[in-house]
């Protein structure tokens, strides 16, 4: 299992941090946690293409987070140069086709990929939740932001990665994360701000969770500041990285 970050900040224009996108490449297959504003051009970078994503893990419908989804549905129509001929899977919290139809009102049929090409699996926004695929478990729970907010959890291969969206201290994040080989956890702000974790709640959830390794990312401009991980370390006895964008990290 392999995590690319492609995006490490949030909806504020930032030449180091795109918005919000993370490729993970596992089982044989392309998943991006969620799709900020250019998630798609950001995989030409790292040899890899809009055609091979395989799975989209949407956290949650603020606009940092899914930024590039009308653009990639659009893009589908692009025949000579979306080459997919198997579906992709787009995972999000129930009501999540509610949302796409509503994108038809300004977009029309722009926005829904070929017949057969896309797959919709609405996941509880109030409970944990599971899709499994080939050789891949992807499992879901609810966390402390917006209705509808999820955190996900990735098994493949003997190993773990869970990506906590965005997210206040939540018992239902802990309980996810538990064990985990990586652990993708937000990090917004060097100070409090309800909806999201400071440096210090980022290392005692991960403490709590017992995870082996946290990156710290979803940076707004204060916590370029800070050594926002040094923070975390007092809390978190194990490794703790700092999200850049164009990282790679073998899980």
């Amino acid at each position: 299992m392999e995590l690319i970050v492609l995006g490490s900040g949030t909806g504020v224009p930032s030449l180091r941090r795109g918005a919000p996108a993370y490729a993970v490449r596992a089982a044989g297959r392309l998943i991006m946690l969620d799709l900020g504003s250019g998630a798609c051009r950001g995989l030409l970078h790292h040899g890899l293409s809009f055609s091979q994503i395989d799975i989209i893990a949407i956290t949650h419908l603020h606009p940092d987070h899914i930024g590039d989804l009308v653009g990639f549905l659009f893009a589908t129509h692009y025949s000579l140069g979306y080459t997919r001929e198997v579906p992709f899977a787009i995972l999000a919290a129930r009501g999540f086709r509610e949302f796409h139809a509503k994108l038809k009102i300004p977009f029309g049929d722009w926005v829904e990929p070929p017949e057969g090409l896309m797959d919709i699996w609405e996941l509880k926004p109030d409970g944990p939740d599971q899709v499994i695929f080939e050789g891949l478990t992807v499992k879901s729970a609810p966390v402390n932001h917006i209705a509808g907010s999820l955190a996900y959890r990735l098994e493949a291969g003997g190993k773990t990665l869970v990506y906590s969206g965005d997210t206040d201290v939540s018992d239902s994040l802990v309980e996810l994360a538990r064990g985990a080989d990586l652990f993708l956890l937000e990090c917004a702000n060097p100070f409090k701000v309800p909806g999201h974790l400071t440096p210090a709640e980022a290392g005692w959830l991960a403490a709590r969770a017992g995870v082996k390794r946290l990156l710290l990312t979803h940076f707004y401009p204060p916590c370029d500041e800070e050594d926002v991980a040094a923070v975390a370390r007092k809390e978190f006895r194990g490794e703790v990285l700092r999200a850049e964008d164009g990282l790679r990290l073998e899980v």
